[in-house]
């Protein structure tokens, strides 16, 4: 993988390609859309049901919202909130609550959020699908990579490789939260952590 596997060589006829993007926060995705959003079309999707107690995860929804409403970006970026239902993340995961950060809790987890923005990619007809959470340095892009493709294979929808953090990714996420005045959440939302 280079560091430009982000980069789109494609050309429609002037018409950026569509991407559905998985956003767990918005600081993560500040970086990212200041990424993508010159070459597509961006539907952001907020599917997560790992994030605890609910006014945490109102709270990240709402400044992900907030972040849409402040900044620019060359081609539309709009937004999707997915209803508050921890039970489908206890599900996936109740095998795996004893294991460290990291570990196979956190494959679990991907696979869901994850697996859910596939589905939603291939019904809205979106050419790719992604996610922000590569830009975080506690999060290993190889694994979030390797299941988004492995998603993307199945629900036959082009997963867009990434690891937003290279290239001082996640201390541009960090600049721009500053400028944003964004909430910076201290763990990734999971009870379990």
């Amino acid at each position: 993988m280079t560091d430009d596997v982000y980069t789109v060589t494609e050309n429609r006829g002037g018409a950026a390609p569509r991407l559905l993007l998985h956003c767990c926060c918005a600081p993560c995705a500040s970086h990212v859309l200041e990424c993508l959003s010159p070459q597509y079309q961006i539907t952001v999707l907020f599917f997560n049901p790992n994030i605890q107690p609910r006014d945490e995860y109102d709270k990240r929804a709402g400044e992900l919202k907030r972040l849409l409403s402040l900044a620019s970006y060359p081609n539309p970026v709009d937004m999707m909130v997915a209803g508050y239902d921890t039970g489908v993340f206890e599900s996936a995961v109740r095998l795996f609550t004893d294991e460290p950060e990291g570990g196979k809790r956190c494959r679990e987890c991907f696979s869901l959020r994850l697996g859910e923005a596939a589905a939603f990619a291939k019904s809205g007809g979106y050419d790719r699908f992604s996610t922000t959470l590569t830009v975080s340095p506690h999060k290993p892009a190889e694994v979030i990579n390797e299941v988004g493709t492995g998603l993307g294979n199945s629900y036959g929808v082009e997963y867009l490789h990434s690891d937003f953090k290279k290239r001082d990714g996640y201390k541009r996420s960090v600049e721009l939260s500053k400028r944003y005045g964004l909430y910076r959440q201290q763990y990734c939302g999971c009870r379990y952590r």
